[in-house]
């Protein structure tokens, strides 16, 4: 890509060969809605009784104002309609204590938990009294909804945190600031791996921002400040992999998974029902990492240092009292440690198939609405300077599965090798001074048997995503196509003429999956 003419290439469309995805069933999109919004398979009692997020939320006297600072979503429909016109009333003044006193009440934030109204945050009637109630030992579980659903702001947006309204499933909540929240639970200790870790079998390296890892000896206080900090756990980013690095990546969308593939940045998972799965079976309840097929997992991917987590996690779980785990509800499988179930277990196939559809049927959001001219332009450029090499201009097509070679996508990479594994997987490996490898040094798509590289993102929705890159290193689309970044930097296809990139950035600012006529 460039901005000279002479390396202007053959106007084209897309990637000559793009593949094919993988085969995917679907179930029935309304149940699977319920899944998607609801669906916990039993991980209210790793967030409530390991990880004590309730706890920690009451304990902290968390208000709904500092919710929604913390980019957390409030499902308006949600609330009965005397809540509604107070919360609507209070909205209108300058949210102080004294002008908008329910908003600044920590026991509102509870009462918008029972009544799940508190989005991706599902309470559970754990004692079958038949009504939700915390105090009397209900408990609250996640779901996909958390990270992937927005509002439409109809009541109430706060820039640069949530918002209140209608639910708009499948969009990425950039502004959800995970870390400080998982820093609110009494119990973050019982995140162990997926924090930043310092090993043994490391040789007691760390990978990630921060410059120190943690032990299995860190305290809660320790674990908060790492989880609370944005220099190591940036606003929009979930660390979403047990390999004891810290490379949290951004949120991503899930509307029109049927058009996205293979799953993950790194590209690890070809089936999106098996990714699901093992959010559910793993990332929801990480405490079935202490099981045989937990362990056998970690092994496969760090050997010793697998081990290791594992080990220092059961340690981590005993010193904090936290006892009858796993919590997910999961049945062993037939083919323990295969990409359908990594860890030896799968939850209810039907609902994650039912997922499959819903996530297929949800649309994605129109185009922002830019100059007609300037987005012609814009698309001849990225449609004649390299950009289909691997990118579709058709957004109504499938992303074409194939990973981009890191080499490819980050000529710098230039890696240690820290570790070798059985093949196919790839020797543990990172680039020093880059956060863009460390996502992909332990957990790749060499998993089953392809390259360790990128997998292609869906070109949608640009116009809200506040910066770019896994990694969150680029801030703007400016920024990703200016050649200032340098020759050697990720994504490093560049545009030299600023009105070029302005025209670029017009047109992708404006896809959707309706503009293939749009010329």
């Amino acid at each position: 890509m460039s901005g000279s003419p002479q390396n202007r290439t053959a106007t084209s469309d897309g990637p000559p060969n793009a593949g094919t995805p993988s085969p995917r069933q679907d179930g029935n999109d309304a149940a699977g809605r319920d899944v998607f919004r609801f669906e916990t398979f039993g991980n209210e009692g790793f967030w409530t009784d390991a990880v004590r997020l309730p706890k920690g939320v009451n304990d902290s006297k968390v208000t709904p104002v500092q919710a929604l600072k913390l980019g957390l979503m409030v499902d308006a429909e949600a609330l009965d309609s005397a809540t509604q016109q107070a919360v609507a009333a209070e909205l209108k003044t300058d949210l102080s204590p004294k002008n908008a006193p329910m908003l600044n009440d920590p026991k509102t934030t509870m009462k918008l938990i029972e009544a799940n109204a508190v989005i991706g945050m599902v309470p559970k009637d754990t004692n079958g009294d038949g009504r939700i109630s915390l105090a009397d030992g209900d408990k609250v579980g996640t779901s996909c909804a958390l990270c992937h659903t927005i509002t439409d702001a109809s009541i109430f947006d706060l820039p640069g945190g949530g918002s209140i309204g209608r639910r708009l499933d499948g969009r990425a909540n950039h502004n959800l600031n995970v870390g400080a929240i998982f820093a609110t639970a009494a119990n973050s200790r019982a995140l162990y791996p997926v924090l930043q870790l310092t090993l043994k079998a490391n040789k007691d390296k760390t990978f990630g921002r921060a410059a120190k890892g943690l032990t299995e000896k860190s305290s809660e206080k320790d674990v908060d400040a790492y989880l609370s900090n944005p220099q190591f756990y940036p606003v929009g980013m979930f660390d979403d992999t047990f390999d004891g690095n810290g490379d949290p990546m951004h949120n991503t969308p899930l509307f029109r998974q049927d058009l996205a593939a293979p799953f993950g940045s790194e590209g690890t998972i070809a089936r999106l029902d098996n990714f699901s799965n093992l959010v559910f079976t793993g990332l929801f309840d990480q405490t079935t990492l202490t099981t045989p097929g937990g362990r056998a997992f970690l092994r496969k991917l760090g050997g010793a240092a697998g081990d290791e987590i594992a080990d220092d996690y059961v340690k981590v779980l005993k010193d904090t009292g936290v006892k009858n785990y796993p919590f997910v509800k999961a049945a062993p499988h037939s083919n323990p440690g295969s990409e359908d179930a990594p860890l030896g277990i799968r939850v209810d196939n039907t609902k994650l198939l039912d997922l499959n559809a819903y996530l297929v049927s949800l649309p994605a959001p129109e185009g922002a609405q830019v100059d007609a001219r300037e987005a012609a332009r814009g698309r001849e450029s990225f449609s004649t300077t390299g950009c289909t090499k691997c990118h579709n201009v058709d957004q109504s097509k499938f992303v074409p599965p194939f990973l981009i070679p890191m080499k490819t996508i980050f000529p710098g990479d230039n890696p240690m090798i820290l570790a070798p594994r059985m093949p196919p997987l790839n020797p543990v490996q990172d680039t020093p001074g880059f956060f863009f490898d460390d996502k992909l040094a332990v957990v790749n798509a060499s998993l089953r048997g392809e390259v360790r590289g990128i997998a292609l993102p869906l070109l949608l929705d640009l116009a809200r995503k506040p910066v770019f890159l896994h990694d969150d290193t680029v801030r703007s689309l400016n920024d990703l196509f200016d050649p200032k970044r340098g020759p050697t930097a990720p994504h490093p296809f560049y545009l030299s003429d600023s009105r070029q990139r302005a025209e670029v950035i017009a047109f992708l600012r404006s896809l959707d999956t309706n503009n293939s006529t749009r010329r």
